[in-house]
């Protein structure tokens, strides 16, 4: 069978004070055209569906959309719920979902053989694979916190106990492949799924931690052994440890400036009888001009013409401007906007390289207080301080542990 694994969508997101709405409705028209023209059998989504656990309600129509227009095409979909998302958003549709060849996995809240699904079905309607579906794991899913632990013995407990999770999954998967041998007659290949940073996976700033204070990455040789392994959280694609079967295939479109240049993809994955026989990156296409610019005021000026050939007057260039040698000037802003008159290009950020806060432009990027999200506010303030990146970082994750768990307070 042929499956299309994709990951974090974030649907809903807003970029500094603009929506991806458009850019997202562009994907998901995208995508069918390719699951037609691909024969994809089933559509695997590796987490990070949404961008946040109450996500707006032109978001949760393109999610339904989504579903719809799958189910209509006969091609099965698999969720799985990511860190961005919220367990009961993802859950309170599951039954409905499933009358529309929709599985969804929002969390870890059953016993192990239960979040297997069996199966994912290929072209013919018989089982083309058994999947392992293991979406975001939270420590209180797995872990009960012990007094008097160090920061150490934390990390060591949480990935002890992700690993002996992974473990157990495997073990009903290995099950549930041999009572579809028996049945069918042929061996049926067994995949897994992830939602998690591994060990030597190459991240970007739009990435946020996920194991506040328990567990940096998951080590590669600590997953089972599976035909493929299909994760999402990491945005950029990339091979695992060299590995052709653990794959991040990234998110499909950039969610930050950092992410300007990557080229996104998703992952057409061929399983058979003997296991995987190909991965085949399909590429997709920038829907949303995004540039990243930087320079002095006279590097810029060339540097933001080239930038401005990507764009239109009905789609401008998204852009941000890094300002070099001239970031001591106090009328930045007004030169920058002198720089883009004319051009179709739109200056969303300025950063002064010196400076630890990113200089906004309040007359061209327009944003206001309630157009950013909580996290936004907090990291943009945090970056005002001239801290050491360490506890830049502990401030950070202690900012996240703290609103993860209020909002799982109130789910």
């Amino acid at each position: 069978m042929r499956i299309l694994h994709t990951s974090d969508w974030h649907l809903g997101q807003h970029f500094m004070g603009k929506s991806r709405q458009a850019e997202h409705q562009a994907l998901i028209d995208w995508l069918l055209a390719q699951v037609e023209a691909h024969a994809v059998d089933a559509v695997l989504i590796a987490g990070d569906v949404f961008d946040t656990g109450a996500p707006p309600s032109y978001a949760r129509e393109l999610y339904s959309q989504l579903v719809v227009r799958l189910h209509g095409a006969g091609v099965a979909l698999l969720l799985l719920g990511g860190n961005h998302d919220s367990v009961s958003t993802l859950g309170e549709s599951r039954a409905l979902l499933a009358c529309l060849s929709a599985t969804v996995v929002a969390a870890v809240d059953a016993a192990a053989d239960q979040l297997v699904v069996l199966p994912l079905r290929g072209g013919q309607g018989e089982a083309g694979c058994v999947v392992c579906a293991v979406p975001f794991i939270r420590p209180r899913d797995v872990l009960q916190s012990q007094a008097g632990q160090s920061a150490e013995e934390k990390q060591q407990s949480m990935q002890a106990a992700i690993q002996a999770y992974y473990q157990a999954v495997h073990t009903a998967g290995r099950a549930r492949q041999a009572e579809l041998q028996n049945t069918l007659g042929r061996t049926v290949p067994l995949i897994a799924t992830g939602h998690l940073t591994t060990v030597g996976a190459s991240s970007n700033e739009s990435v946020r931690e996920i194991y506040v204070g328990s567990l940096d990455a998951f080590p590669t040789a600590a997953f089972p052994a599976m035909d493929y392994i299909a994760l999402g959280h990491i945005h950029k694609p990339q091979k695992v440890g060299g590995l052709e079967h653990i794959r991040y295939c990234g998110s499909p479109i950039p969610l930050g400036f950092d992410e300007a240049r990557q080229q996104k993809e998703m992952l057409l994955v061929d399983l058979g009888a003997h296991g995987l026989t190909a991965v085949t990156p399909l590429l997709v296409p920038r829907f949303q001009p995004l540039v990243s610019v930087s320079g002095n005021l006279a590097a810029l000026a060339d540097a933001i013409r080239a930038a401005a050939q990507e764009g239109s007057a009905e789609q401008p260039v998204w852009l941000e401007v890094t300002v070099a040698e001239d970031d001591y000037l106090a009328d930045l802003p007004t030169r920058i906007d002198a720089l883009t008159q004319g051009l179709p290009v739109e200056v969303l950020r300025v950063r002064r390289q010196r400076g630890n806060a990113a200089a906004s432009m309040s007359g061209a990027a327009g944003e206001t207080l309630d157009e950013l999200s909580p996290d936004d506010v907090f990291a943009r303030r945090l970056a005002q301080e001239e801290l050491a990146p360490e506890l830049h970082l502990a401030l950070g994750q202690r900012y996240r542990a703290v609103v993860t768990s209020l909002t799982e307070g109130q789910a």
